[in-house]
C-alpha cells in the first residue's frame, strides 16, 4: 500500500503542483514562486527515490474495457531511466533559479517545469504501452511551452515544428498499437516480448508495423529523416530547458523504442530481416550527418543541438543490432549522455547569461573570463569526444566491441568506423572552444580581462555533472553490472 502511494505521488504530485503554480495568482513574489516550485519538486523527487528503491511496485489505476488500461509498474530499466531524470532534472531546476532572471513569464516556466517531471516519471514506470503512450502524448503537449517560452516568431515556429513532428511520430506509434492490441499476447511490457503467435499469417505487415513504431519513436529521438525539428526547437529554449530536452526528453523516444522491440514483440522478430537492416543504416546515417552538421554550424546551442541527433543514435545503433554487449553501451550512453549534454548546454546557458554571445566564433578568451564554467564545458566535451577515462569512452567501448561482435555483414565493422570518424568530428566542433577559449593569442585584450563567472547556483549543478561525466567513467562497473543483469533477461 505504501509503495503505491509513492509511485501515484512521484507521478500525481508534480502534475497537480505543476498545474496549480500555473493556475494560482497568488504566486506573484520570485521568492514564493521558487519556493513552492522547489518544495513540490523536491517532495516529488523524494517519492520516487522511493519508488525506485522499492521492490516489485506495481499499479493498476484505471480501466477502459478490454485490455486497455493505464498501469504502473516498475522495474529494473524504468529505474535507471527515472533515477537519471531525477538527478539531471535537479541540477537543471537549481540552475534555472538563476538563469531565468533574464527571462520573462518565470510563473509559466516553473509550472510546467514541475509538471513534466511528473509526465516523465509516468513514461519511465508505465508498465504497457497503452499508458506509455498516453504519457507520450502529454509530454509532448507540456514539453511545448517550454520551447515556446519566449514567444518570439522564431520560438514559435519552433514550437510547431516540433508539435508536427512529434504528432507525425505519435500517430506511427498509435497505428502500431492497434495492431499489436490485435495480435500481440499482451500490452505488457514483459522483459523478451509476449510472443507474436497471433500474427503469423500477417509477418509481412507486422515487420511494417514495427518499422513505423521505431520511426515514431525516432522522431523524438532525432533520428533521419524526422530530426528537423530538433536542432530547431532546442536553441530557441531557455538553457536549462535545452538541457532536459537534450538530456533527458528526447531519451524517452529511445525508451520507447527498447519497450517495444525488447518487451512487447521480442528482438527475435526483426533479427535478420529488412527493418534491423534499415534501422541500421538510419542510425548510421544520423550519426555522421549529426556530426558534420555539429561542425560546420556556429551557433553554440544549435551547435549542441546538432551533436545531440549524433549522439542519440550511438544509442539506436547499438540497440539495433540486438547484441548485448552493444545494448550495454547503449543504455551506458543513456546515462552518460545526460550528464555531459545537460553540462555542456549549462555551460552555454552560463555564456549567453553573462555575456550575452551566442556564436562560437565570439567566444576567444571566453576561459580566461569565466575559468571554472570553461573548465565544466571541457571536462564533458572530453567525456563525449570518448577520451579515457572520461565515461563517454566506456559506452563508445561497448558499442564498437558489440558491432565487431555482432558479426551482421557490413555494418559490424562499418558501424565502429563511423563511431570513430563521428568521435573525430566531436572534437573538432567541441574543443576548438576551449583551445580558443584559454588561450586566446597576442591579440587578446589582456588589459581589459573582466571575471564574469556566474553565482554558485550556477556553478554547483556545473560542477556536479562534469564530476559525473568524469567518474561514471572512472568507476563505471556498478552500472555496467546492474545494465547487464537487465539485459539477459532479454
Amino acid at each position: 500500500m505504501n509503495s503505491n502511494i509513492w509511485l501515484l505521488s512521484a507521478v500525481f504530485l508534480p502534475i497537480a503542483c505543476g498545474a496549480g503554480v500555473l493556475f494560482f495568482p497568488g504566486l506573484k513574489k520570485r521568492n514564493v514562486l521558487l519556493g513552492v516550485s522547489f518544495l513540490s519538486l523536491v517532495l516529488s523527487m523524494l517519492s520516487a527515490l522511493a519508488v525506485i528503491a522499492g521492490e516489485g511496485v506495481e499499479l493498476h489505476l484505471l480501466r477502459f474495457g478490454g485490455s486497455l488500461e493505464v498501469y504502473f509498474h516498475v522495474d529494473p530499466l524504468g529505474r535507471v531511466f527515472a533515477a537519471v531524470i531525477t538527478v539531471v532534472w535537479l541540477m537543471a531546476g537549481i540552475f534555472s533559479c538563476e538563469y531565468m532572471k533574464h527571462e520573462q513569464e518565470e510563473k509559466r516556466y516553473f509550472g510546467f517545469y514541475v509538471l513534466v517531471y511528473g509526465v516523465l516519471m509516468a513514461l519511465c514506470f508505465s508498465g504497457n504501452l497503452v499508458t506509455y503512450y498516453m504519457f507520450y502524448e502529454m509530454m509532448t503537449l507540456t514539453t511545448l511551452p517550454l520551447i515556446m517560452h519566449n514567444k518570439s516568431r522564431e520560438a514559435i515556429m519552433a514550437g510547431l515544428k516540433y508539435l508536427f513532428y512529434s504528432l507525425c511520430g505519435a500517430y506511427m506509434v498509435l497505428f502500431g498499437i492497434y495492431f499489436l492490441n490485435r495480435y500481440a499476447g499482451t500490452l505488457d511490457f514483459i522483459p523478451g516480448g509476449s510472443g507474436l503467435e497471433g500474427a503469423e499469417n500477417h509477418l509481412g505487415l507486422l515487420l511494417v508495423v514495427v518499422f513505423l513504431m521505431i520511426l515514431g519513436f525516432g522522431v523524438k529521438a532525432g533520428m533521419f529523416p524526422m530530426h528537423a525539428w530538433l536542432p530547431t526547437a532546442h536553441p530557441v529554449a531557455p538553457a536549462p530547458a535545452s538541457a532536459v530536452l537534450s538530456g533527458l526528453v528526447v531519451k524517452m523516444g529511445v525508451l520507447g523504442i527498447v519497450r517495444v522491440i525488447f518487451y512487447v514483440t521480442g528482438p527475435e522478430v526483426i533479427r535478420g530481416t529488412w527493418v534491423q537492416t534499415a534501422w541500421l543504416t538510419l542510425t548510421l546515417i544520423t550519426v555522421f550527418m549529426g556530426s558534420m552538421l555539429a561542425y560546420r554550424e556556429k551557433v553554440m546551442k544549435k551547435r549542441l543541438a546538432y551533436s545531440t541527433v549524433s549522439q542519440i543514435s550511438y544509442i539506436l545503433f547499438g540497440l539495433a543490432l540486438l547484441n548485448p554487449e552493444a545494448m550495454a553501451g547503449s543504455l551506458l550512453h543513456v546515462v552518460f549522455h545526460a550528464c555531459i549534454k545537460s553540462c555542456l548546454f549549462l555551460s552555454a546557458g552560463a555564456i549567453i547569461y553573462k555575456t550575452g554571445k551566442t556564436r562560437v566564433d565570439e567566444l576567444t578568451g571566453i576561459g580566461k573570463e569565466m575559468p571554472v564554467t570553461i573548465w565544466c564545458y571541457t571536462f564533458a566535451s572530453l567525456a563525449l569526444v570518448g577520451i579515457p577515462p572520461a565515461s563517454g569512452f566506456i559506452s563508445k567501448w561497448y558499442l564498437a566491441g558489440g558491432s565487431l561482435e555482432s558479426g551482421i555483414p557490413i555494418f559490424s565493422w562499418l558501424g565502429p568506423v563511423i563511431l570513430l570518424v563521428s568521435a573525430l568530428l566531436t572534437a573538432g566542433y567541441l574543443l576548438p572552444i576551449t583551445i580558443r577559449g584559454f588561450l586566446p593569442g597576442a591579440d587578446y585584450d589582456y588589459a581589459g580581462l573582466e571575471k564574469k563567472e556566474p553565482v554558485l547556483t550556477m556553478l554547483i549543478p556545473l560542477l556536479i555533472l562534469a564530476g559525473l561525466s568524469l567518474l561514471l567513467g572512472v568507476f563505471p562497473n556498478p552500472l555496467t553490472q546492474y545494465l547487464n543483469e537487465i539485459i539477459q533477461n532479454f
